[in-house]
Protein backbone atom coordinates (compact mmCIF):
# COMPACT_ATOMS: atom_id res chain seq x y z
CA UNK A 1 0.00 0.00 0.00
CA UNK A 2 1.15 3.86 -0.38
CA UNK A 3 2.91 5.70 1.74
CA UNK A 4 2.08 8.97 2.09
CA UNK A 5 3.89 11.39 4.75
CA UNK A 6 2.14 14.50 5.94
CA UNK A 7 5.26 17.49 7.36
CA UNK A 8 7.57 14.09 7.29
CA UNK A 9 5.21 12.06 9.22
CA UNK A 10 4.25 8.46 7.43
CA UNK A 11 0.67 7.25 6.78
CA UNK A 12 0.25 3.87 4.78
CA UNK A 13 -3.05 3.75 3.16
CA UNK A 14 -4.97 2.30 0.57
CA UNK A 15 -4.33 3.10 -2.87
CA UNK A 16 -7.27 5.52 -3.97
CA UNK A 17 -7.00 7.33 -0.78
CA UNK A 18 -8.43 11.58 -1.17
CA UNK A 19 -5.63 13.83 0.17
CA UNK A 20 -8.16 16.07 1.97
CA UNK A 21 -9.82 12.73 3.79
CA UNK A 22 -6.56 11.64 5.10
CA UNK A 23 -5.89 15.57 6.35
CA UNK A 24 -8.80 16.10 7.97
CA UNK A 25 -8.62 12.83 9.99
CA UNK A 26 -5.06 12.68 10.62
CA UNK A 27 -4.47 16.54 11.21
CA UNK A 28 -7.44 18.46 11.63
CA UNK A 29 -7.15 20.35 8.53
CA UNK A 30 -9.87 22.41 7.62
CA UNK A 31 -11.86 22.13 4.39
CA UNK A 32 -14.84 25.02 4.43
CA UNK A 33 -17.05 23.35 1.72
CA UNK A 34 -16.51 19.97 3.36
CA UNK A 35 -13.98 18.48 0.72
CA UNK A 36 -16.77 19.18 -2.09
CA UNK A 37 -13.95 21.19 -4.43
CA UNK A 38 -15.97 23.88 -4.59
CA UNK A 39 -14.46 26.70 -2.19
CA UNK A 40 -10.35 25.98 -3.71
CA UNK A 41 -8.69 26.06 -0.05
CA UNK A 42 -7.43 23.09 0.50
CA UNK A 43 -4.05 24.09 -1.27
CA UNK A 44 -0.93 21.69 -0.24
CA UNK A 45 1.95 21.41 -2.14
CA UNK A 46 2.37 17.60 -3.10
CA UNK A 47 5.24 15.57 -4.72
CA UNK A 48 4.54 11.69 -5.49
CA UNK A 49 2.34 9.83 -7.59
CA UNK A 50 -1.17 11.12 -7.90
CA UNK A 51 -4.20 11.66 -10.17
CA UNK A 52 -3.96 14.12 -13.02
CA UNK A 53 -5.45 17.50 -12.22
CA UNK A 54 -9.06 17.94 -12.29
CA UNK A 55 -10.73 20.41 -14.20
CA UNK A 56 -11.32 22.21 -11.16
CA UNK A 57 -8.73 22.31 -9.83
CA UNK A 58 -7.02 24.37 -13.34
CA UNK A 59 -9.53 26.60 -12.75
CA UNK A 60 -8.53 27.38 -9.59
CA UNK A 61 -5.06 27.32 -9.17
CA UNK A 62 -2.48 29.95 -10.78
CA UNK A 63 0.21 28.44 -13.22
CA UNK A 64 2.68 29.21 -10.76
CA UNK A 65 0.81 27.04 -8.13
CA UNK A 66 1.05 24.57 -10.70
CA UNK A 67 4.47 24.36 -11.31
CA UNK A 68 4.75 24.22 -7.52
CA UNK A 69 2.90 21.28 -7.08
CA UNK A 70 0.25 22.93 -5.57
CA UNK A 71 -3.07 20.59 -5.39
CA UNK A 72 -6.61 20.62 -4.60
CA UNK A 73 -6.21 18.18 -1.24
CA UNK A 74 -10.04 17.26 -1.69
CA UNK A 75 -9.73 16.74 -5.53
CA UNK A 76 -6.37 14.36 -5.15
CA UNK A 77 -6.07 10.69 -4.91
CA UNK A 78 -2.95 8.77 -4.36
CA UNK A 79 -1.85 6.16 -6.67
CA UNK A 80 1.40 5.24 -4.56
CA UNK A 81 3.69 6.55 -2.33
CA UNK A 82 3.43 10.91 -1.82
CA UNK A 83 4.50 13.86 0.23
CA UNK A 84 2.66 16.34 1.31
CA UNK A 85 3.51 19.93 2.62
CA UNK A 86 1.12 21.87 4.65
CA UNK A 87 1.53 25.34 6.40
CA UNK A 88 1.88 25.53 10.30
CA UNK A 89 -1.28 26.38 12.22
CA UNK A 90 -1.43 30.10 13.08
CA UNK A 91 -3.36 31.25 16.30
CA UNK A 92 -6.64 32.89 15.95
CA UNK A 93 -7.78 36.13 17.26
CA UNK A 94 -10.99 34.76 19.11
CA UNK A 95 -12.81 36.28 22.00
CA UNK A 96 -13.00 34.11 24.70
CA UNK A 97 -14.97 35.35 27.39
CA UNK A 98 -17.85 38.14 27.04
CA UNK A 99 -19.19 40.58 29.81
CA UNK A 100 -20.47 38.48 33.01
CA UNK A 101 -22.97 40.22 35.82
CA UNK A 102 -22.16 39.64 39.36
CA UNK A 103 -23.74 36.63 40.85
CA UNK A 104 -23.37 34.71 43.71
CA UNK A 105 -21.64 31.42 44.35
CA UNK A 106 -23.68 27.77 44.18
CA UNK A 107 -21.16 25.95 42.08
CA UNK A 108 -22.10 22.93 40.16
CA UNK A 109 -18.61 21.64 40.79
CA UNK A 110 -16.21 20.67 44.29
CA UNK A 111 -12.96 21.71 43.54
CA UNK A 112 -12.15 23.27 39.75
CA UNK A 113 -14.73 23.48 37.03
CA UNK A 114 -14.53 24.23 33.40
CA UNK A 115 -17.09 25.98 31.11
CA UNK A 116 -16.87 25.36 27.37
CA UNK A 117 -18.45 26.87 23.91
CA UNK A 118 -18.37 24.90 21.16
CA UNK A 119 -19.11 26.91 18.52
CA UNK A 120 -18.81 25.82 14.74
CA UNK A 121 -15.88 27.43 14.11
CA UNK A 122 -13.95 28.05 17.42
CA UNK A 123 -13.98 26.59 20.40
CA UNK A 124 -13.59 28.13 23.65
CA UNK A 125 -13.03 27.67 27.26
CA UNK A 126 -12.67 28.97 31.00
CA UNK A 127 -11.40 27.08 34.41
CA UNK A 128 -12.64 28.62 37.59
CA UNK A 129 -11.98 27.29 41.52
CA UNK A 130 -14.80 26.91 43.96
CA UNK A 131 -14.23 30.45 45.16
CA UNK A 132 -15.59 31.85 41.21
CA UNK A 133 -11.89 33.05 40.03
CA UNK A 134 -11.11 32.40 36.63
CA UNK A 135 -7.79 30.95 36.63
CA UNK A 136 -7.11 30.72 32.42
CA UNK A 137 -8.96 30.59 29.52
CA UNK A 138 -7.99 29.17 26.39
CA UNK A 139 -9.56 28.59 22.74
CA UNK A 140 -8.95 26.50 19.46
CA UNK A 141 -10.57 25.83 16.17
CA UNK A 142 -12.92 23.50 15.97
CA UNK A 143 -11.40 20.41 14.25
CA UNK A 144 -14.73 19.57 12.80
CA UNK A 145 -14.04 22.01 9.95
CA UNK A 146 -12.45 19.02 8.33
CA UNK A 147 -16.08 17.88 7.44
CA UNK A 148 -16.81 21.59 6.70
CA UNK A 149 -17.56 24.67 7.34
CA UNK A 150 -21.40 24.49 8.48
CA UNK A 151 -23.80 22.73 10.34
CA UNK A 152 -25.38 21.19 7.34
CA UNK A 153 -22.00 19.74 5.66
CA UNK A 154 -21.48 18.00 9.06
CA UNK A 155 -24.60 16.77 9.32
CA UNK A 156 -24.32 15.26 5.98
CA UNK A 157 -21.17 13.45 6.99
CA UNK A 158 -22.88 12.64 10.11
CA UNK A 159 -25.47 10.82 8.25
CA UNK A 160 -23.24 9.23 5.63
CA UNK A 161 -21.16 7.89 8.65
CA UNK A 162 -18.82 9.76 10.12
CA UNK A 163 -20.70 10.78 13.41
CA UNK A 164 -18.31 8.84 15.80
CA UNK A 165 -15.15 10.80 13.74
CA UNK A 166 -16.70 13.93 14.64
CA UNK A 167 -17.64 13.44 18.02
CA UNK A 168 -14.35 12.06 18.87
CA UNK A 169 -12.32 14.98 16.70
CA UNK A 170 -14.32 17.38 19.05
CA UNK A 171 -14.12 15.70 22.71
CA UNK A 172 -10.62 15.22 21.55
CA UNK A 173 -10.13 19.31 21.05
CA UNK A 174 -11.81 19.75 24.48
CA UNK A 175 -9.79 17.84 26.02
CA UNK A 176 -6.61 19.58 24.45
CA UNK A 177 -8.39 22.64 26.19
CA UNK A 178 -8.77 21.44 29.21
CA UNK A 179 -5.32 20.06 29.90
CA UNK A 180 -3.99 23.55 28.29
CA UNK A 181 -6.29 25.31 30.71
CA UNK A 182 -5.17 23.26 34.02
CA UNK A 183 -1.36 23.47 32.80
CA UNK A 184 -1.61 27.48 32.86
CA UNK A 185 -3.55 27.69 36.48
CA UNK A 186 -1.17 24.84 37.97
CA UNK A 187 -3.57 22.09 38.93
CA UNK A 188 -3.81 18.65 37.45
CA UNK A 189 -6.86 17.95 34.97
CA UNK A 190 -8.18 15.30 37.43
CA UNK A 191 -8.77 17.82 39.60
CA UNK A 192 -11.72 19.30 37.56
CA UNK A 193 -14.70 17.82 38.59
CA UNK A 194 -17.60 20.02 36.66
CA UNK A 195 -18.30 20.68 33.43
CA UNK A 196 -20.63 23.14 31.45
CA UNK A 197 -20.85 22.44 28.40
CA UNK A 198 -22.53 24.84 25.24
CA UNK A 199 -22.88 25.11 21.56
CA UNK A 200 -26.09 24.99 18.99
CA UNK A 201 -28.22 22.07 18.39
CA UNK A 202 -26.21 20.58 15.83
CA UNK A 203 -23.22 20.85 17.67
CA UNK A 204 -24.34 19.08 20.76
CA UNK A 205 -25.95 16.51 18.73
CA UNK A 206 -22.33 15.47 17.32
CA UNK A 207 -20.46 15.87 20.61
CA UNK A 208 -22.40 13.74 22.18
CA UNK A 209 -22.66 11.69 18.76
CA UNK A 210 -26.62 11.79 18.50
CA UNK A 211 -27.86 11.15 15.01
CA UNK A 212 -28.91 14.98 13.76
CA UNK A 213 -31.27 13.28 11.05
CA UNK A 214 -34.63 14.89 12.28
CA UNK A 215 -32.69 17.91 11.86
CA UNK A 216 -31.82 17.37 8.50
CA UNK A 217 -35.55 17.67 7.43
CA UNK A 218 -38.84 19.18 7.64
CA UNK A 219 -40.43 19.43 10.00
CA UNK A 220 -36.88 19.95 11.58
CA UNK A 221 -37.94 18.20 15.02
CA UNK A 222 -35.56 17.79 17.91
CA UNK A 223 -36.18 14.82 19.67
CA UNK A 224 -33.00 15.57 22.36
CA UNK A 225 -32.87 19.43 23.22
CA UNK A 226 -30.74 18.69 26.00
CA UNK A 227 -31.00 20.79 29.57
CA UNK A 228 -29.45 17.30 30.90
CA UNK A 229 -26.52 15.84 32.98
CA UNK A 230 -24.13 13.23 31.77
CA UNK A 231 -20.59 11.88 32.63
CA UNK A 232 -17.48 13.07 31.11
CA UNK A 233 -17.16 8.84 30.36
CA UNK A 234 -20.24 8.75 28.55
CA UNK A 235 -18.70 11.65 26.51
CA UNK A 236 -15.42 10.47 26.10
CA UNK A 237 -13.87 13.07 28.01
CA UNK A 238 -10.26 11.55 29.43
CA UNK A 239 -8.32 14.99 30.50
CA UNK A 240 -10.54 15.32 33.76
CA UNK A 241 -12.33 13.58 36.40
CA UNK A 242 -13.91 10.26 35.24
CA UNK A 243 -16.88 10.81 37.55
CA UNK A 244 -16.80 14.36 36.78
CA UNK A 245 -20.53 15.80 35.65
CA UNK A 246 -21.13 17.51 32.50
CA UNK A 247 -24.70 19.52 32.35
CA UNK A 248 -25.33 20.34 28.98
CA UNK A 249 -27.45 23.14 28.39
CA UNK A 250 -31.48 23.39 26.84
CA UNK A 251 -31.70 24.30 23.31
CA UNK A 252 -35.06 25.73 21.86
CA UNK A 253 -35.26 24.01 18.51
CA UNK A 254 -33.67 22.82 15.65
CA UNK A 255 -31.47 25.37 15.02
CA UNK A 256 -32.06 27.69 17.97
CA UNK A 257 -29.61 25.79 20.16
CA UNK A 258 -27.50 26.14 24.40
CA UNK A 259 -26.00 29.05 23.13
CA UNK A 260 -28.65 31.37 22.45
CA UNK A 261 -29.89 30.36 25.91
CA UNK A 262 -26.83 30.45 27.23
CA UNK A 263 -26.13 34.29 25.68
CA UNK A 264 -29.29 35.27 26.58
CA UNK A 265 -28.84 34.39 30.13
CA UNK A 266 -25.20 36.34 30.42
CA UNK A 267 -26.78 39.00 28.61
CA UNK A 268 -29.63 40.11 31.02
CA UNK A 269 -31.98 41.41 28.28
CA UNK A 270 -35.20 39.08 29.23
CA UNK A 271 -34.73 40.94 33.19
CA UNK A 272 -34.76 44.24 31.31
CA UNK A 273 -37.64 46.77 30.66
CA UNK A 274 -38.51 47.78 27.13
CA UNK A 275 -37.75 45.73 24.15
CA UNK A 276 -34.80 43.93 23.48
CA UNK A 277 -32.99 42.31 21.05
CA UNK A 278 -29.89 39.68 20.76
CA UNK A 279 -28.39 38.51 17.68
CA UNK A 280 -25.48 36.48 17.43
CA UNK A 281 -23.76 36.61 14.14
CA UNK A 282 -22.18 33.49 13.10
CA UNK A 283 -22.34 30.73 10.87
CA UNK A 284 -25.49 29.71 12.39
CA UNK A 285 -27.05 33.23 12.97
CA UNK A 286 -29.36 33.29 16.11
CA UNK A 287 -31.65 35.92 17.47
CA UNK A 288 -33.95 36.65 19.80
CA UNK A 289 -36.73 39.55 20.53
CA UNK A 290 -38.03 40.11 24.19
CA UNK A 291 -41.42 42.38 24.42
CA UNK A 292 -43.57 42.43 27.39
CA UNK A 293 -42.10 38.98 28.74
CA UNK A 294 -42.31 37.30 25.16
CA UNK A 295 -39.80 36.08 23.95
CA UNK A 296 -39.46 35.17 20.13
CA UNK A 297 -36.26 33.57 18.72
CA UNK A 298 -34.88 32.59 14.69
CA UNK A 299 -32.21 31.02 13.08
CA UNK A 300 -30.78 32.92 9.75
CA UNK A 301 -28.39 30.78 7.82
CA UNK A 302 -25.91 32.81 7.40
CA UNK A 303 -23.14 30.69 6.36
CA UNK A 304 -19.62 30.96 7.04
CA UNK A 305 -18.97 33.93 5.08
CA UNK A 306 -18.25 36.83 8.12
CA UNK A 307 -15.89 33.99 9.01
CA UNK A 308 -13.74 34.01 6.47
CA UNK A 309 -15.11 30.78 4.64
CA UNK A 310 -16.06 30.97 1.47
CA UNK A 311 -14.42 34.33 0.36
CA UNK A 312 -11.75 33.95 -2.37
CA UNK A 313 -8.36 35.52 0.43
CA UNK A 314 -10.62 34.63 3.25
CA UNK A 315 -9.32 33.77 6.71
CA UNK A 316 -10.00 33.51 10.06
CA UNK A 317 -9.11 36.43 12.45
CA UNK A 318 -5.82 35.55 13.29
CA UNK A 319 -2.30 37.01 12.67
CA UNK A 320 -1.96 38.06 9.17
CA UNK A 321 -5.66 38.67 8.78
CA UNK A 322 -6.72 42.28 7.32
CA UNK A 323 -9.24 43.09 10.35
CA UNK A 324 -10.03 46.70 9.39
CA UNK A 325 -9.90 48.49 5.97
CA UNK A 326 -10.71 52.58 6.07
CA UNK A 327 -9.49 55.64 3.77
CA UNK A 328 -6.78 57.96 4.93
CA UNK A 329 -6.09 60.64 2.84
CA UNK A 330 -8.32 59.06 -0.24
CA UNK A 331 -6.44 56.07 -0.07
CA UNK A 332 -7.58 52.44 0.71
CA UNK A 333 -5.42 51.53 3.81
CA UNK A 334 -5.64 47.89 5.56
CA UNK A 335 -4.43 47.15 9.25
CA UNK A 336 -2.96 43.59 9.67
CA UNK A 337 -3.69 41.82 13.00
CA UNK A 338 -0.03 41.27 14.53
CA UNK A 339 1.10 44.20 12.18
CA UNK A 340 2.11 40.87 9.32
CA UNK A 341 2.17 41.01 6.16
CA UNK A 342 -1.19 40.55 4.67
CA UNK A 343 -2.16 37.27 4.60
CA UNK A 344 -6.08 37.05 3.91
CA UNK A 345 -8.84 39.15 5.34
CA UNK A 346 -11.26 38.08 7.97
CA UNK A 347 -14.79 38.79 8.43
CA UNK A 348 -14.63 42.42 10.50
CA UNK A 349 -11.92 43.48 7.33
CA UNK A 350 -14.31 42.17 4.70
CA UNK A 351 -17.25 44.52 6.43
CA UNK A 352 -15.21 47.60 6.21
CA UNK A 353 -14.09 46.82 2.92
CA UNK A 354 -17.37 46.76 1.69
CA UNK A 355 -18.32 49.75 3.11
CA UNK A 356 -15.06 51.21 1.82
CA UNK A 357 -15.40 50.66 -2.00
CA UNK A 358 -19.70 51.61 -1.35
CA UNK A 359 -18.65 54.96 -0.24
CA UNK A 360 -16.28 54.99 -2.96
CA UNK A 361 -18.34 54.28 -5.88
CA UNK A 362 -16.15 51.09 -6.80
CA UNK A 363 -19.16 49.16 -5.37
CA UNK A 364 -22.76 50.07 -6.64
CA UNK A 365 -26.11 49.47 -4.09
CA UNK A 366 -26.90 46.41 -6.32
CA UNK A 367 -22.96 44.82 -5.45
CA UNK A 368 -21.72 45.25 -8.99
CA UNK A 369 -17.92 46.24 -9.67
CA UNK A 370 -16.78 46.91 -13.07
CA UNK A 371 -14.03 44.97 -11.81
CA UNK A 372 -13.28 41.54 -11.24
CA UNK A 373 -11.42 42.30 -8.05
CA UNK A 374 -10.06 45.06 -6.26
CA UNK A 375 -7.28 44.68 -4.27
CA UNK A 376 -7.27 45.34 -0.63
CA UNK A 377 -3.48 45.01 -0.15
CA UNK A 378 -0.97 43.96 -2.39
CA UNK A 379 -2.02 40.15 -2.20
CA UNK A 380 -5.09 40.25 -1.06
CA UNK A 381 -8.29 41.15 -3.36
CA UNK A 382 -11.77 41.34 -2.82
CA UNK A 383 -14.07 39.61 -5.84
CA UNK A 384 -17.46 40.06 -7.33
CA UNK A 385 -17.84 36.44 -6.02
CA UNK A 386 -16.68 37.70 -2.58
CA UNK A 387 -19.41 40.51 -2.86
CA UNK A 388 -22.00 38.28 -3.78
CA UNK A 389 -21.63 35.79 -0.72
CA UNK A 390 -21.82 38.54 1.55
CA UNK A 391 -24.92 40.13 0.35
CA UNK A 392 -26.77 36.59 0.63
CA UNK A 393 -25.08 36.32 4.82
CA UNK A 394 -25.76 40.43 5.06
CA UNK A 395 -29.99 39.78 4.12
CA UNK A 396 -30.51 36.72 6.07
CA UNK A 397 -29.19 38.36 9.24
CA UNK A 398 -30.65 41.62 8.28
CA UNK A 399 -34.22 40.40 7.49
CA UNK A 400 -34.54 38.06 10.07
CA UNK A 401 -34.11 41.27 12.26
CA UNK A 402 -36.73 42.37 10.53
CA UNK A 403 -39.10 39.45 10.85
CA UNK A 404 -38.77 39.09 14.61
CA UNK A 405 -39.90 42.91 14.13
CA UNK A 406 -42.79 42.09 11.92
CA UNK A 407 -43.88 39.35 14.01
CA UNK A 408 -43.92 41.83 17.49
CA UNK A 409 -45.79 44.46 15.48
CA UNK A 410 -43.43 47.05 16.27
CA UNK A 411 -41.06 48.73 14.10
CA UNK A 412 -36.98 49.94 14.88
CA UNK A 413 -38.10 52.96 17.18
CA UNK A 414 -39.21 50.69 19.76
CA UNK A 415 -36.07 48.82 20.06
CA UNK A 416 -34.67 49.63 23.49
CA UNK A 417 -31.55 48.01 22.38
CA UNK A 418 -29.87 45.61 20.26
CA UNK A 419 -27.08 43.38 21.45
CA UNK A 420 -24.43 41.83 19.20
CA UNK A 421 -22.54 38.75 20.87
CA UNK A 422 -19.94 36.65 19.46
CA UNK A 423 -16.46 36.15 18.13
CA UNK A 424 -17.69 38.18 15.07
CA UNK A 425 -19.11 40.78 16.32
CA UNK A 426 -16.91 41.69 19.16
CA UNK A 427 -14.55 43.14 16.12
CA UNK A 428 -17.11 44.52 14.48
CA UNK A 429 -17.28 47.86 13.47
CA UNK A 430 -20.80 48.86 13.57
CA UNK A 431 -21.26 52.12 11.56
CA UNK A 432 -20.20 50.36 8.83
CA UNK A 433 -22.50 47.06 9.37
CA UNK A 434 -24.98 49.46 9.11
CA UNK A 435 -24.07 50.64 6.04
CA UNK A 436 -23.64 47.88 4.14
CA UNK A 437 -27.28 46.62 5.53
CA UNK A 438 -25.97 43.97 7.76
CA UNK A 439 -27.87 45.33 10.65
CA UNK A 440 -30.82 48.03 10.05
CA UNK A 441 -29.01 51.68 9.72
CA UNK A 442 -31.71 52.86 12.63
CA UNK A 443 -30.55 50.42 15.17
CA UNK A 444 -27.30 51.35 15.21
CA UNK A 445 -27.15 53.93 17.71
CA UNK A 446 -28.59 51.65 20.14
CA UNK A 447 -26.35 48.33 19.57
CA UNK A 448 -24.32 47.07 22.76
CA UNK A 449 -21.56 44.53 21.70
CA UNK A 450 -21.22 42.00 24.55
CA UNK A 451 -18.50 39.69 22.96
CA UNK A 452 -19.00 35.60 23.79
CA UNK A 453 -21.95 35.83 25.95
CA UNK A 454 -22.78 32.06 25.37
CA UNK A 455 -19.44 31.24 27.35
CA UNK A 456 -19.96 33.70 29.89
CA UNK A 457 -23.70 32.03 30.23
CA UNK A 458 -22.17 29.08 30.77
CA UNK A 459 -20.02 29.97 33.19
CA UNK A 460 -22.72 31.51 35.07
CA UNK A 461 -24.49 27.69 35.06
CA UNK A 462 -21.22 26.64 36.62
CA UNK A 463 -21.18 28.70 39.05
CA UNK A 464 -24.13 28.83 40.08
CA UNK A 465 -26.47 26.17 39.72
CA UNK A 466 -29.76 28.05 40.44
CA UNK A 467 -29.55 29.56 36.71
CA UNK A 468 -30.13 26.08 35.38
CA UNK A 469 -33.97 26.42 36.18
CA UNK A 470 -33.83 30.26 34.62
CA UNK A 471 -32.73 28.90 31.63
CA UNK A 472 -34.80 25.44 31.50
CA UNK A 473 -37.81 28.23 31.04
CA UNK A 474 -36.35 30.26 28.46
CA UNK A 475 -35.79 27.64 26.59
CA UNK A 476 -39.62 26.03 27.40
CA UNK A 477 -41.10 29.84 26.58
CA UNK A 478 -39.74 30.96 23.49
CA UNK A 479 -41.73 31.02 20.84
CA UNK A 480 -39.38 29.48 17.79
CA UNK A 481 -39.99 30.84 14.21
CA UNK A 482 -39.21 28.88 11.13
CA UNK A 483 -37.74 31.39 8.54
CA UNK A 484 -38.06 29.27 5.47
CA UNK A 485 -41.85 28.72 5.48
CA UNK A 486 -42.63 32.53 5.74
CA UNK A 487 -43.34 34.73 3.02
CA UNK A 488 -42.47 37.72 5.24
CA UNK A 489 -38.45 36.63 5.60
CA UNK A 490 -38.39 35.67 1.86
CA UNK A 491 -39.59 39.09 0.63
CA UNK A 492 -37.27 40.90 2.93
CA UNK A 493 -34.58 38.24 2.13
CA UNK A 494 -34.60 39.68 -1.45
CA UNK A 495 -35.09 43.09 -0.23
CA UNK A 496 -31.85 43.99 1.84
CA UNK A 497 -29.47 42.02 -1.04
CA UNK A 498 -29.41 45.54 -2.13
CA UNK A 499 -26.68 47.94 -0.41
Amino acid sequence: MPVVSINDVSYTVPSGTRLGELLARETKYEMPCGGQGRCGKCKVTVRGAMNPLTEREKQCLSADEIAQGIRLACLTVTEGDCRIRIDGEKDAQIRILGKMPSIRLQPAFTAYGCAVDIGTTTLAACLYDAEGNMLAQASSRNPQAGRGADVISRMDAALGGAGRELSAAVCSAVDELLIQLAETAGISGREVDGLVITGNTVMLHLLTETSPEPLSHAPFAVERKFGETVETGVLGLTSVAPEAAVYLPPCISAFVGADLVTALLASGICREAGTQMLVDIGTNGEMALIRNGQLIVCSTAAGPAFEGAGISCGIQGRHGAIDRVFFQEGELKAHVIGEHAAEGICGSGIVDAIACLLESGQIDETGYMEEESILIAPTVALTQQDVRMIQLAKSAVHAGIRTLLHLADIDCGEVSGLLIAGGFGSYLNVENAGRIGLIPKELVPRVRVIGNAALSGAAMLLLNQEYRAVCERYAGDAKGIELSNDPFFSEEYMAQMMF
